[in-house]
């Protein structure tokens, strides 16, 4: 499994993540905001399954 997200799109991934779980157990959310799961898995990983049917790839290609 090659990494299709990097940088800043990772980044933002975890950000976003965090803040919607954050957010639910905080109470400002309901319980869909724990789907903060997957953004936040797939930045950990650095791998999206939507971006492959789109060719889609944020990291750069190693030499």
């Amino acid at each position: 499994m090659l990494q299709n997200v990097g940088g800043i799109d990772r980044f933002l991934r975890i950000a976003v993540g965090v803040a919607l779980i954050g957010a639910t157990l905080a109470g400002v959310l309901p319980v869909w905001g724990w789907i903060g799961v997957v953004p936040l898995a797939t930045g950990a990983i650095g791998w999206c399954p939507a971006y492959l049917p789109f060719g889609i790839r944020t990291c750069r290609r190693s030499a």
